[in-house]
């Protein structure tokens, strides 16, 4: 009797956010949990535009200040969201289109954040995650088709790729805590200190609310990454605060929370509800609570069967391939000099 007396005390309030949090790394979703177009949140800019010759379509979230910040719970900067329904298609040229706008706008974030244009920069790019695990292994997959170019410095002396108008490009993938008993930022601290690079391009699959967004949206922001976040794991931040230096990231993606996709068809469930005579009433106490007692309730329902379960499509062996491609393809492209204004 103690003991489900305990048990009972221990449940979440639903007052209390931090328990009932549906977990993304996207700016473009947290943006998206406020009234009206989501532009009228305090410290927080939004901006939405389609590129005219093609279907991409482009979400520019800026947290503008600490106060944005707090509502967001994501750092101040920039946040540059791709989507592309094309994405989930197999395309034997990789998306060559995606890749292209892709390219442009990592181009005007690496010359933001450093002053400097790619080509005069020293870049390590770095693939986070582990490889041996599908929906976790973009950046490892991403770092394998990169063209690195500082190992031509040491073969061909410092002036090489000066010479040549190329950046020195060099990479890691370091792998996850489980494999090597370190910390992602302190492989990353040590491997700075040697190299000293101008920029880090880091690479990492993500976590997001809706299903629709998974392999078909890209993510770019200059605040760095915190690796594990989306799913609970969290790990050291790479960020230009702790690392130093500048950190561009890049993020797909890739799983979404079971109690998250339940939760997106609770308005569906509710309608259904209310329409049927014996469970109308259901309906009605379902709508009547507020969206965060929704998902709590939703969570607990799932706890005891499924515990914290998160989900990937069943194609994403061939999405991961896919994309790795197109993102390789991007970085090139902003980067190397070749077909450039």
């Amino acid at each position: 009797m103690r003991r489900n007396k305990e048990a009972k005390q221990k449940k979440p309030d639903p007052r209390n956010y931090s328990d009932f949090e549906v977990r993304t790394d996207l700016a473009v979703e947290e943006q998206e949990r406020f009234p009206g177009d989501g532009g009228e949140i305090s410290g927080v800019s939004l901006r939405k535009w389609r590129e005219s010759h093609s279907d991409i379509r482009m979400t520019e979230v800026k947290i503008l200040d600490e106060h944005g910040a707090g509502i967001m719970g994501k750092p101040v900067g920039t946040y540059l969201t791709l989507e592309a329904d094309v994405l989930a298609k197999k395309d034997e040229s990789y998306h060559e289109e995606v890749s292209a706008e892709l390219a442009g706008y990592l181009r005007t974030l690496i010359r933001q954040m450093t002053g400097k244009r790619e080509t005069k920069l020293n870049i390590l790019a770095v693939g986070l995650g582990n490889q041996d695990v599908t929906p976790d292994a973009l950046g490892p997959k991403v770092l394998s088709h990169l063209q690195m170019t500082r190992h031509l410095q040491a073969e061909y002396g410092n002036e090489f790729c000066k010479k040549h108008n190329l950046p020195v490009l060099s990479g890691i993938a370091p792998g996850v805590m489980a494999q090597t008993g370190m910390e992602t930022a302190e492989i990353l601290k040590g491997i700075i200190q040697e190299t000293k690079p101008d920029l880090l391009i880091v690479v990492d699959a993500l976590a997001a609310r809706s299903i629709r967004r998974l392999g078909t949206t890209i993510q770019l922001t200059d605040t760095g990454i915190h690796p594990g976040s989306g799913v609970g794991n969290h790990r050291k931040s790479l960020t230009r605060e702790s690392l130093g230096i500048p950190v561009l990231a890049v993020g797909v993606p890739t799983v979404v929370g079971a109690a998250a996709i339940v939760y997106d068809t609770v308005d569906a469930m509710t309608g259904t509800l209310e329409k049927n005579r014996a469970t109308c009433g259901l309906g009605t106490y379902v709508e009547g609570l507020d969206p965060e007692e929704q998902y709590l309730l939703i969570r607990e329902l799932l706890a005891p069967e499924f515990g914290n379960l998160y989900v990937t499509p069943p194609d994403i062996d061939e999405r991961i391939r896919s994309l790795s491609y197109t993102i390789s393809e991007a970085i090139h492209e902003a980067v190397f000099p070749e077909d450039k204004e």
